[in-house]
């Protein structure tokens, strides 16, 4: 893993001012004192009462597994996958091999050895890194995630100039409170009304920062790792030769909007390092929607590079670097965050497809208004929709989703901007605070875009999503039912696979580690014996069955998926223990163990059943890619009164429509099995 620290230069006046109405704040933009925007209420999104990394010191390292654990743990997902018994018992022997007589002790203790070399870190950070970093896949899809916000309830602040203007300004207060550390920790808590507390947060606040944790756990408040969020800001990832660097600008003044697939450079941090005045702000990104430059596609959208695969993308940026655009390409990797402005609007509220899919890959058609490289890009439609597409190798989610709910909660209830203000007609220059990025592409550039816009409509083109909503399986019909939501949303995707195909199939579930010192995440593995057992039993023909024992199976399953979330959640799942084990062997020349090249490790790690979900009230969906060409990315979310899922596939590969359909079909199953009573 390689990442790179810059240190730039911060390199001007109105404010807002808030005033009472009714219940609500509401902000009038108005010129007032020049010191005024100073103000610690405009500067920070928050001033935590315990300091921000209070509790980095004293969380627990992530323990290696014991070795004989793991491979039990391994047969056990194996085993539903196997076709037969003589073959299961053959991967017996192949496990029994490598945790005796093959090279897994010798690997455990290179592994053992490694992480005592690296205490302040997890065992599976760098390995994690250098995964995400030396696949040589293109971002958008394989990898990049998108979050999808929901609408702003009062249309007028929906608005693109409005909405895109609150988000910046809250994203910027989230930044510097994020910068000087006074953001709030991270804490999991067990019981809110119980730990949330003002009493809670007294006596952290004066507990010494190495037994903090520990006394956060006596509240049953789980303090959870923040070291990912310095990936947020100022952070992009560099297409390298075989592998690829992040580069993180620790002092920075300014964000690139992309309008059209064309880059202006806009300065939102004056030469003190404070927050230019919403006036300012809203001014600048005013301008690059005024521009005339931006109103047209850019001819030769650079962006699109940044969808290729990662060695190609390296040689056209060395040849970029050559050709005079290194300060251009610098200025964009520097950057805060990337904002694209895009021109589309009136996605159907009834169906958040297209919204959806704009946010994870953008326009179909070749229009590349993105920079998948960035850490983060916040997107903003014509017609207010917004959301959040991120790269993935600097983090997993957790300080994305704070950062998506921080933002969403602020701009809905206590926005910094109005829509009259924000369209006054008062017009300012913006002097050297704001300019187009240009690019000097020669002939061999101009060609490699244009090669990359064709490869990349292909491949967007090759996509299809689909959505589900479900509003019988809900959280409160889980609980009702004493079964868990997340185990049901499981088990009807594995009867639907095997209703659709007739077999059982790797299956990845993410679930993260961050409890733990730079932990990142651990795998779920939902197909079990038990889930095949329940979908062996019924195959959608519920009557032939005794009701009572094939509830009692569902019982079972869930309480199995429960033991597994329980365990991963700890680190103690088996996938990233494997990996570390196959990453030393790697990094001392040591033969790879047949383990490592059998028929069951080979079909477990081939996820066609790719799941993740994540619940947020600001989230409208969430989605991704399928990980393997002939796979399912299902992003789902179990709510009190709904269930929501995205499925995504590529085209001849997989039929998604009938997937849909069985998926449907299998939660009826689950339903007419826990609604019967004697």
């Amino acid at each position: 893993m390689t990442i790179q620290r810059v240190i730039c230069q911060r390199q001007p006046v109105f404010l807002c001012n808030r005033v009472s109405n009714s219940s609500k704040n509401i902000v009038v933009i108005r010129e007032i004192s020049s010191d005024a925007y100073k103000s610690d209420d405009y500067q920070y999104l928050q001033k935590g009462q315990i300091p921000m990394l209070h509790f980095q010191r004293s969380l627990p390292r992530l323990k290696i597994p014991e070795l004989e654990k793991t491979c039990n743990r391994f047969l056990a997902a194996v085993q539903p996958l196997s076709q037969n018994k003589a073959a299961f018992d053959n991967f017996i022997k192949i496990v029994e091999q490598f945790r005796t007589t093959g090279n897994g002790p010798q690997l455990q203790k290179l592994l053992r050895e490694y992480d005592q070399k690296n205490k302040h870190t997890s065992y599976i950070s760098k390995p994690w890194f250098d995964m995400y970093l030396s696949d040589r896949k293109p971002l958008p899809i394989n990898y990049n995630p998108a979050l999808v916000m929901k609408l702003d309830e009062r249309p007028e602040y929906n608005d693109q100039l409005t909405r895109t203007a609150n988000l910046v300004i809250t994203s910027l207060r989230f930044a510097r409170s994020l910068r000087e550390e006074l953001l709030e920790p991270e804490v999991y808590h067990m019981n809110p009304k119980k730990s949330d507390t003002q009493i809670y947060r007294n006596v952290l606040s004066r507990t010494p920062a190495l037994v903090a944790t520990l006394v956060s756990w006596a509240f049953k408040a789980f303090p959870l790792d923040m070291s990912q969020y310095q990936g947020l800001f100022g952070a992009t990832r560099v297409p390298k030769r075989g592998q690829d660097e992040i580069k993180r600008t620790e002092k920075t003044s300014h964000i690139v909007v992309m309008r059209n697939g064309h880059f202006y450079a806009v300065k939102v941090f004056d030469n003190d390092g404070n927050i230019e005045v919403p006036r300012t702000i809203v001014n600048r990104l005013k301008f690059v929607l005024n521009d005339a430059a931006s109103s047209k596609p850019a001819e030769f959208p650079l962006g699109v590079m940044t969808a290729e695969n990662r060695d190609t993308w390296a040689d056209v940026r060395e040849h970029l670097m050559k050709t005079h655009n290194e300060s251009a390409l610098d200025t964009i990797d520097s950057a805060l965050f990337l904002v694209s402005l895009d021109d589309k609007a009136d996605y159907p509220a009834e169906n958040p497809v297209p919204i959806v899919q704009n946010m994870l890959h953008g326009d179909a058609n070749g229009l590349i208004n993105r920079w998948f490289d960035k850490s983060f890009s916040l997107i903003v439609c014509k017609d207010g929709n917004a959301g959040i597409n991120f790269e993935h190798s600097w983090g997993d989610g957790v300080a994305v989703l704070r950062y998506f709910n921080e933002i969403y909660k602020e701009t809905t209830t206590n926005p910094i901007c109005q829509p009259s203000d924000v369209h006054s007609d008062r017009v300012e220059d913006v002097g050297d605070d704001i300019f187009k990025i240009e690019f000097n592409l020669d002939d061999k550039s101009k060609a490699a875009i244009k090669k990359a816009q064709q490869n990349y409509v292909n491949t967007v083109n090759s996509l299809e999503m689909h959505t589900m909503i479900n509003d019988v399986m809900t959280k409160s019909f889980c609980k009702n039912h004493k079964v868990s939501p997340d185990a049901i949303m499981q088990l009807g995707i594995q009867l639907a696979y095997y209703q659709q195909n007739g077999e059982y199939v790797g299956t990845y579930e993410s679930c993260s580690t961050a409890a733990f010192r730079h932990g990142r995440t651990e795998t779920i593995r939902p197909c079990t014996m038990d889930t095949k057992l329940f979908c062996d039993a019924t195959s959608g023909k519920v009557d032939v069955w005794d009701r009572n024992t094939l509830r009692e199976m569902i019982i079972k399953a869930s309480d199995t998926h429960g033991k597994l979330i329980k365990e991963a959640a700890m680190g103690q799942g088996f996938d990233r223990h494997m990996f570390g084990l196959k990453y030393m062997a790697e990094q001392n020349n040591i033969p790879l163990d047949p383990i490592f090249e059998s028929d069951g490790y080979r079909k477990l790690n081939y996820n066609i059943l790719s799941t993740s979900s994540l619940s947020s009230d600001g989230l409208l969906a969430g989605s991704f890619g399928p990980v393997v060409p002939d796979g399912y990315g299902i992003g789902y979310g179990v709510q009190d009164k709904m269930l929501g899922v995205i499925f995504t596939s590529y085209k001849g590969k997989r039929d998604a429509i009938d997937f849909v359909d069985c998926l449907n079909a299998s939660f009826e199953t689950i339903e007419r099995v826990l609604e019967f009573k004697k």
